[in-house]
């Protein structure tokens, strides 16, 4: 399967492609959550956020992790709504958040004309513990679909819990990276040969997933550094896979 990654601003990239060139949206956004006061949420970074202070792993930062839930919902409503033109009828979307993101994703999602379907639920087993309250071990995939879904299209029963810990060690090359395992299955909801898009691809962990199931893919990512970890990673996702019959021999 063939894919296409642009480094850029989402906006202005997917501005410039065609209505109706995907299948599914999958997208793992960043979250801007948690910040309790103003001085938190514009003073620390996403590293500073979502990586703990005795983490081992040199990852790169990335930006747009500091807007107040309002402006998150106003830029997801702006960029959903751009990817609703770009999906054809019947596709669907699926969008990475965390418990205190999920009204605001849920709200933008709908606003930017989709029709909201459910909420995913991703389990993640090596979560810490925290002493006397409940462990925060889920994350949520807010789903919708533009119209009515034709299940004889993409006859799939695919279930609505995920349980997979996030890479880790030389195998975690972004802060927020997403198990390739959990995004094998999201991508099956997008038929055969069908077209994915992740505007937001980090390293790359949707459209290797994508790729291996026997997906396209159109990713963009706007950290320069990111954007060269997801091209080698698609790159040998694509050279892995190939076959005999991929190859033509010329004399």
């Amino acid at each position: 399967m063939s894919f296409s990654l642009h480094q850029g601003d989402a906006l202005s990239v997917l501005a410039g492609l065609p209505d109706g060139c995907v299948d599914s949206v999958i997208t793992d956004p960043p979250y801007n959550s948690g910040g309790r006061t103003a001085k938190e949420r514009t003073s620390r970074s996403a590293k500073q956020k979502y990586t703990s202070a005795d983490a081992t792993h040199a990852l790169a930062d990335f930006t747009g992790e500091n807007m107040d839930q309002r402006s998150y919902g106003f830029w997801l409503t702006q960029i959903m709504t751009e990817a609703h033109r770009l999906t054809k009828d019947g596709g669907t979307a699926l969008l990475f958040t965390d418990w205190r993101q999920l009204p605001v994703t849920t709200d933008a999602i709908q606003a930017a004309g989709w029709l909201w379907r459910g909420v995913l639920a991703w389990h993640k087993p090596q979560a810490r513990p925290q002493k006397g309250r409940f462990t925060q071990n889920c994350e949520f995939i807010v789903w919708a679909s533009k119209g009515a879904i034709d299940g004889s299209r993409n006859p799939v029963y695919l279930p609505g819990l995920y349980s997979a810990s996030q890479p880790s060690g030389k195998a975690r090359q972004h802060i927020t990276q997403k198990p390739v395992e959990v995004m094998r299955q999201l991508v099956k909801i997008a038929p055969p040969g069908g077209t994915v898009l992740d505007f937001c691809t980090g390293s790359g962990s949707t459209g290797v997933a994508a790729l291996l199931e026997d997906r396209a893919f159109i990713g963009v990512e706007k950290t320069p550094h990111y954007a060269g970890i997801a091209a080698d990673r698609l790159t040998e996702t694509v050279r892995q896979t190939l076959t005999k019959d991929d190859v033509g021999l010329t004399a």
